[in-house]
């Protein structure tokens, strides 16, 4: 093994159980209660009563309930046919960025809120996976495991990631966390690519709050994470105004996109509570916002 190898792998070996623990920490903060996909369907799990309409097969009546009433009832059962959900976590360099040292890079973020919404929807009895090859979607604890240095151990190989709808079960659910701060081509494609396939998701974007609030002022040097883009300037303060609408053009783009195809969209910054973003993406993947 060279110095490098094993250097990156007990790296990894130090931060996986930390990954994990606070992964597993931030699910069990989110009070979800029984795991239900609270949508009538197959399954053993009641759900709710509602009045018999026309079209429904009498086998549907519950003829006890409806005893008690002048109506017919039917006893719905919660749907609990597992899905299979993809998750894409952006791997750049430009994730590696945070404006102040009390808050976490953008891709630990991404990672923290990946793995815990793995382990929310594994619990409950979905399939998880990564896009790609690596990881296609499996149900079970040992996936969580595998998802976890999956995640953890990816290196970034460019300044700025793309997705991809590789891996992506046709009619299932997925999730793309990165900054969306590269060439927008990439994530449509990527995003047609998927409805084609009936697939349903969000996109989260992660941003540092010096990202939205571009707090410089006087000379600075910008530079991208990995170096291959650098400017200079005396006067950061003149380019607060375009830098706003450039970035307020891109979300705008990324919701555009999102409901183009059914998709959710949202922004999260690493100054705010992990909990909030995993509650959406929870939400979001059930057909809530």
């Amino acid at each position: 093994m060279s110095l490098d190898l094993q250097s990156r792998a007990e790296t990894l070996g130090q931060s996986l159980p930390a990954l994990m623990a606070e992964a597993e920490l931030l699910a069990a903060t989110v009070m979800l209660g029984e795991h239900g996909r609270r949508r009538a369907g197959q399954g053993d799990e009641f759900w709710q009563y509602r009045a018999a309409a026309p079209g429904d097969s009498s086998r549907l009546i519950d003829w006890r309930r409806s005893a008690r009433s002048d109506q017919h009832f039917v006893r719905e059962r919660e749907w609990q046919a597992a899905q299979s959900v993809t998750l894409w976590v952006d791997p750049s360099r430009s994730m590696a960025f945070s404006g102040d040292r009390s808050r976490p890079p953008k891709a630990d973020r991404s990672r923290l809120l990946a793995l815990a919404l793995a382990v929310l929807l594994l619990r409950g009895g979905e399939r998880v996976g990564l896009a790609g090859e690596t990881a296609p979607p499996r149900p079970g604890r040992a996936q969580i495991v595998k998802l976890a240095s999956l995640i953890a151990g990816e290196e970034a190989a460019s300044d700025y990631g793309f997705p991809t709808a590789t891996g992506m079960v046709s009619h299932g659910r997925a999730v793309f966390l990165s900054d969306f701060f590269g060439d927008i081509a990439p994530v449509e494609a990527a995003l047609t690519a998927a409805a084609d396939r009936g697939v349903r998701g969000a996109l989260i974007q992660i941003l540092d709050p010096a990202e939205e609030e571009f707090p410089f002022n006087g000379r600075t040097i910008f530079e991208s994470m990995g170096g291959g883009l650098r400017h200079e300037t005396r006067q950061a303060g003149d380019l607060r105004d375009r830098y706003l609408a450039r970035l307020a053009e891109r979300k705008a783009r990324l919701a555009e996109l999102a409901r183009a195809v059914g998709w959710h969209f949202s922004t999260h910054h690493t100054g705010q509570p992990a909990q909030t973003a995993l509650l959406w993406a929870y939400r979001a993947l059930q057909g809530g916002r």
